[in-house]
């Protein structure tokens, strides 16, 4: 176990994150606490930080040394970023940092900012190929990254802090001339990165103005299920945020949900280069990315105690393991459970009964893997618990849909309660809704095949008998169990085939 403190010294916040690292439960957060201190207005016109600015930063160091220190922490990384590489009294403040509070502060340069949030999107999200960007209070760094390698990175020379004090100072958030100039300035900025045009692929938006955009969005629309981490928006709903903000009133602009209080007066610049990246990239998705640059880091610093730790070609399946590990699954249940649910499902297949496509297969061999997870708080409502905790929990490298799909799954109970529970979101119809109960058939039977987690089960067929089809069950060791939940269970499976079963088992 390791458990590490990232300060991440912003133009706009300041915020720690406590993390800890196992091998069974991956990379978890502990602690997560930001405070505003916008220490880009601290600069003057020759780049000085103002003694406030640093007086005010060295106060709230102490402050998070301190909740580290009640957690226990091995290790605290203060990085900080555009306001600290601009100022040219930065060693000063390195010294003073290092003096008065024994905290050695890295600044990062704008490349290695870069790399880290690149290297935080390619371990979270599972898309080969991206465009990311990350707007930060004093800089926004872009990347490009093909089958997951990084191929060119950049740090451009503005932020939402910065563009604020440049186009909106003593001007309201949404004034016409201010928004035009930022629009000007942006695309230029943009468009002065040769590689950036026409790449035509997805964008991946990191950082806490682009988490505030999409919880606008989900608010406005009654998203149903919790999590920004792989939530995807196009051009027009950019758009709609966009015209939204810009609509508002300054005093009421408290009352957007989603929107946080201290973004409140730079959300609309932010706005503007995602709309205006979108355009240039002419991208075909603005996905968001919950992890950045303190992930990134924090990634490569645990890598260096445990070099495989991390695996950015096998996200999802390492995001289940160790969510499977959250609840106390053991790895044999799931894979027993998984090779039980795959041979059932072929047995299936061979008389036509049902037609599986490689997606479908792909959830139901990942969502037999957890199962009824809701158990481990309460066995009698474990279905319930099961949904709601899968369907709200972030796993990496999977799209919401398909998490709802994987929870719906994992915690099917009966036709009543399927139906129930995806009218929680509305996203299925009717065909899709079948196939799951199909699905969700095969895994509760399975789940009876090794009810007793003994592992009795050595192989399954399944012949035909008269009018109906009988299902022998190899076994070794007492089948009691089994035996009797398979006859309780079986008519998930005679549903699906329309005929009667009867389940044989056969000591191998």
């Amino acid at each position: 176990m390791k458990r590490i403190g990232l300060i991440d010294i912003g133009s706009n916040t300041v915020r720690l994150v406590l993390f800890e690292y196992t091998q069974e439960t991956g990379l978890k957060e502990l602690q997560n606490i930001k405070t505003p201190a916008r220490l880009a207005r601290f600069l003057d016109a020759d780049n000085v930080m103002a003694e406030e600015g640093i007086n005010n930063l060295l106060a709230i160091l102490k402050s998070f040394q301190q909740i580290s220190d009640k957690y226990g922490v091995e290790e605290i990384h203060p990085v900080a970023t555009a306001a600290i590489r601009q100022s040219v009294n930065v060693a000063d403040i390195l010294e003073r940092a290092k003096s008065e509070i024994d905290m050695d502060i890295k600044v990062i340069t704008g490349k290695e900012e870069a790399y880290y949030g690149y290297h935080a999107v390619v371990h979270t999200i599972s898309n080969m190929d991206a465009v990311t960007i990350d707007i930060g209070g004093g800089s926004t760094e872009l990347t490009f990254f093909e089958n997951k390698e990084l191929v060119h990175s950049v740090s451009l020379p503005f932020g939402v802090v910065t563009l604020n004090t440049m186009f909106f100072q003593g001007k309201d958030h949404n004034d016409e001339e201010a928004l035009e100039k930022t629009q000007k300035y942006v695309k230029d900025q943009l468009k002065s990165v040769k590689w950036l045009s026409k790449r035509k692929v997805p964008i991946l938006a990191i950082g806490g103005s682009a988490r505030n955009i999409a919880r606008i969005h989900q608010s406005s629309i009654n998203y149903p299920i919790a999590g920004v981490h792989g939530y995807s928006m196009d051009r027009h709903d950019l758009q709609d945020v966009y015209d939204l903000l810009e609509g508002t009133k300054p005093d009421d602009l408290d009352d957007i949900d989603g929107l946080s209080k201290d973004r409140s007066d730079i959300i609309l610049p932010s706005s503007i280069v995602f709309k205006s990246l979108y355009d240039i990239v002419k991208a075909d998705e603005f996905k968001f990315s919950r992890k950045g640059l303190r992930e990134g880091l924090a990634m490569s610093i645990i890598s260096e105690d445990y070099p495989a730790a991390f695996n950015k070609y096998h996200i999802f399946r390492d995001s289940l393991i160790e969510l499977s590990n959250d609840f106390h699954i053991q790895m044999e249940e799931g894979r027993k459970r998984q090779q039980i649910a795959e041979r059932v499902s072929h047995e299936l297949e061979k008389f036509d009964f049902i037609s599986l496509n490689k997606h479908e297969k792909y959830l139901m061999k990942n969502a037999a893997h957890i199962f009824s997870l809701g158990s481990f708080i309460d066995r009698d409502a474990s279905s319930q618990h099961t949904y709601y905790l899968i369907s709200n929990s972030n796993i990496n490298g999977i799209v919401h849909k398909d998490r709802v799909r994987l929870a719906l799954l994992a915690s099917f109970k009966n036709k009543t309660l399927l139906h129930f529970f995806a009218e929680d979101t509305g996203w299925f119809d009717t065909e899709d809704l079948d196939s799951m109960q199909a699905l969700g058939s095969i895994l509760k039977f399975a789940n009876a095949l090794n009810v007793s987690q003994t592992d009795i089960v050595q192989d399954l067929y399944l012949e035909k008998s008269g009018d109906g089809m009988c299902l022998t069950v190899k076994y070794k060791g007492d089948p009691i169990a089994e035996e009797y939940q398979t006859v309780r269970q079986k008519k998930h499976i005679e549903k699906i085939m329309d005929k009667d079963l009867e389940v044989r088992f056969v000591e191998a």
